[in-house]
């Protein structure tokens, strides 16, 4: 049964991925009399909005199939006005309860937004588009006196969640009147698992790090698989 609230769809994407790491996919809805059966529709339980990063797929992390998942990606998972629209067709018309921000370790587009805020180097061509977008959550980082790549791509996924919200009237109102949720998390390329970095519950409206990366002050809040 497709998932209809944020807790089911994250708890359907959590048994997923578990599924992927201990080596026991199902390969759900991905033989070709499903194919058939969405032919004339679609009904995603989950947005991802996520990394371009080619070891991402997030039909195979999660152990998913065709119209489970709505996805859209960009390098570092940036947010531009196309990922917004997309985010909210799928919120809006589709009726998809839960967006997630999928991240992970060792980000390229992180690490090259770093090299060229240290070296005051531009990136070439439309690079720059990706760095401009990142360097917000390396300040953040900094502010915090954080220094490893990968806590600083924690603070980038969650900033990415804040900027979903902050830059989507559309999505925030979905979230505030409990028919949505935004969650953060970061997939571990070695191990292949993912862990949550920041949610924002059906409902809520403040986006939440765990441990040390967290802003002093904060409440620790997150939608539960």
């Amino acid at each position: 049964m497709t998932p209809t609230t944020p807790e089911q769809a994250l708890a359907e994407l959590h048994a997923g991925n578990r599924r992927f790491v201990t080596g026991v996919p199902r390969h759900p809805n991905q033989d070709a009399g499903h194919r058939a059966a969405v032919a004339d529709g679609q009904h995603p339980f989950a947005v991802i909005v996520g990394c371009s990063d080619s070891r991402l797929a997030a039909e195979i992390i999660f152990d998913r199939g065709l119209g489970d998942l709505f996805v859209v990606r960009t390098a570092g998972h940036t947010v531009g006005p196309e990922v917004l629209g997309s985010v909210e067709y799928a919120v809006t018309v589709l009726g998809t309860p839960l967006v997630v921000v999928l991240g992970h370790d060792s980000c390229g587009a992180v690490q090259a937004a770093r090299d060229a805020v240290t070296t005051g180097t531009p990136p070439p061509g439309h690079l720059g588009a990706v760095v401009d977008a990142v360097v917000p959550s390396l300040r953040l980082a900094a502010d915090r006196g954080v220094t490893e790549i990968n806590d600083i791509v924690d603070i980038h996924i969650a900033q990415t969640v804040a900027a979903l919200l902050a830059n989507s009237t559309v999505l925030a109102e979905q979230v505030a009147a409990g028919r949505c949720a935004v969650v953060g998390v970061s997939y571990r390329l070695s191990a292949g698992e993912v862990r949550t970095v920041a949610a924002v519950p059906a409902g809520g409206s403040t986006a939440t790090v765990p441990g040390p990366v967290a802003p002093a002050g904060s409440a620790a809040t997150a939608v539960t698989a």
